[in-house]
Parts: structure tokens; C-alpha cells; sequence
């Protein structure tokens, strides 16, 4: 065997070898990704086992499994919305918070960014105690579901968003009458301005708005202010006038208003009285 044909022999078996470690190789590759997809698979189905069992924290553990061994997969982003919902079901707000936050940053094109805004939202509102304690909570839950009425209009969680958004308005606006009162009696009339001013301005639609109404007619009538007095009564007046806080706005401008009911009333009565001893003549 001359030179070259020995050259040309060597060279091809260069050749097939290669090409039958290639081959070894695609073909471990291949198994290596079906045995990471069943992994995957069976991860999920564990975290769902658990969260059925309670075990929230060991379903949380096997989601986020599912999330980092296979994170391009679809399973990985349904997966992160069910580690955070396994903490929310046992309220473990911060660490659920902390998940949903994490999938609207990693995955801020998925079709779920409904569910994601509305269940941070939720683990908020839930966290909301004491209107005079927890105004983080408030303004975060006001947050997220404001995204949800207004980004998805036309899902099932805008209808209780907007539900809740008004619960929230009710929370705020009776924070804002708390502190508001507590300048009233102090006497400081201007902070206690600010509050029922805000009461009527930003939160009209709450049950607060008729007592606020009255507070700024008391005190623009006790500082000496009539106009404005008389403007928020007309107010009241127009849109409340059925309601108590109108006849008390009302008694401030006419201090005679009190005896005069009195005397109405014991007419009244004194009238009843007599049609009774009337009847009961008849009847003897």
C-alpha cells in the first residue's frame, strides 16, 4: 500500500468515526431532553398533588422545580402562578407577593397577566386590617386593581376589581373622616378642611360624603365663613335632603329649628290625646 491510498484510507476512517460519535451524541441528546420533559411533567403533577393534600410549601417547592429545570417549556409560566397561588391558599402573602411579581417580570407577555395582577391584588386587600394602620396595603391593592379594570376590561376578574375598588374608596374615605374628626374636636380647622374636603373631592361616591358635607358647613359657619357655610349646605341639600346630616346643616342656620320641632311635637301629641279620651268616651 502505496502512500496515498494509505493517506486516503486513514482520512475516512477519521471521517466515520465522527460521524458515528455524532450520532451517538444526537441520539443522547434526544434522551437526555425526554427524560428532562418527563421530570418536568412529573414535578407538576407532584406540586398538584400536594396543594390538593395542603401541603402548600412542598407543592410551592415542586412548582418552582418545574420552573427552573425546564424554563422554556409551557409549563414553566403556569407553574410560577401555581407556586404563587400555593402561598397565597395558606396566606403567605409576602412570599406569594414575591412570586407574582417575579412572573409578571419574567413573563410579561403571557396570556395570564389577568389572573397574576388580580391575585397580587387580592393578597393586599386581604392584608388590610385597620384603615388607620395599613395604608401600604390600601394603595397596593387600589394599584393592582385599577391595572386589572383597566387592562382587562372584559374578564371576570374586572367585575370584582371594580367591586373591591369601591370597598377601598369606603376604607379610604373613612380614614381620611377619622383623622378629620380628631382636627374637629381639636379645633384645628383648616387640617380638618383639608380632610372633609377630600372625603367630598375624591371619594363622592362613599357613605362619608354626607357627614363630610356637614362638617365643612359647621365649621365655615363657626369660623365665621357664611358663603361657603351655605354653599355646602346647598349641596347637601340638593343632593341629600332626606338624610339626617341635611337637618343637622339645616339647625345651623336656624337655631329656632329645635324648639320649633319640640312644639310641633307636643301638639302633636297633645292632639293624639285627646282624640284617644274622645274614643275611649265612646266606647264606655
Amino acid at each position: 500500500m502505496n502512500m496515498n491510498n494509505f493517506l486516503c484510507f486513514f482520512l475516512i476512517l477519521i471521517f466515520l468515526t465522527a460521524c458515528s460519535n455524532s450520532n451517538k451524541d444526537i441520539k443522547k441528546s434526544t434522551i437526555n431532553e425526554k427524560d428532562l420533559k418527563s421530570q418536568v411533567i412529573e414535578a407538576y403533577k407532584e406540586g398538584m398533588e400536594a396543594l390538593e393534600k395542603g401541603d402548600v410549601l412542598f407543592a410551592a417547592k415542586k412548582f418552582n422545580e418545574v420552573e427552573a429545570l425546564y424554563p422554556q417549556s409551557e409549563l414553566a409560566p403556569k407553574s410560577a402562578l401555581m407556586a404563587a397561588y400555593s402561598y397565597y391558599k395558606q396566606d403567605y402573602y409576602s412570599d406569594a407577593i414575591s412570586e407574582l411579581k417575579r412572573f409578571l417580570q419574567v413573563y410579561p407577555k403571557q396570556k395570564n397577566l389577568d389572573y397574576a395582577n388580580y391575585l397580587l391584588a387580592i393578597c393586599y386587600f386581604e392584608q388590610i386590617v385597620d384603615e388607620k394602620k395599613d395604608l401600604e396595603s390600601i394603595i397596593n391593592a387600589k394599584q393592582f386593581f385599577e391595572i386589572v379594570v383597566s387592562d382587562f376590561q372584559n374578564t371576570e376578574y374586572s367585575i370584582d376589581a371594580r367591586y373591591k375598588l369601591d370597598l377601598i374608596d369606603d376604607i379610604l374615605a373613612a380614614k381620611e373622616m377619622y383623622i378629620g374628626r380628631y382636627y374637629f374636636d381639636k379645633k384645628k380647622w383648616v387640617a380638618a378642611i383639608n380632610r372633609f374636603r377630600t372625603v367630598v373631592d375624591e371619594y363622592e361616591t362613599t357613605i362619608y360624603t354626607q357627614e363630610a358635607l356637614h362638617r365643612l358647613v359647621e365649621i365655615y359657619y363657626t369660623i365665621g365663613l357664611t358663603k361657603e357655610a351655605k354653599k355646602y349646605a346647598n349641596l347637601l341639600g340638593y343632593n341629600y335632603q332626606s338624610s339626617a346630616w341635611y337637618e343637622r346643616s339645616y339647625k345651623v342656620f336656624n337655631k329656632n329649628y329645635e324648639i320649633k320641632r319640640k312644639e310641633r311635637e307636643g301638639s302633636f301629641k297633645k292632639k293624639n290625646n285627646k282624640i284617644i279620651t274622645k274614643f275611649k268616651s265612646l266606647i264606655n
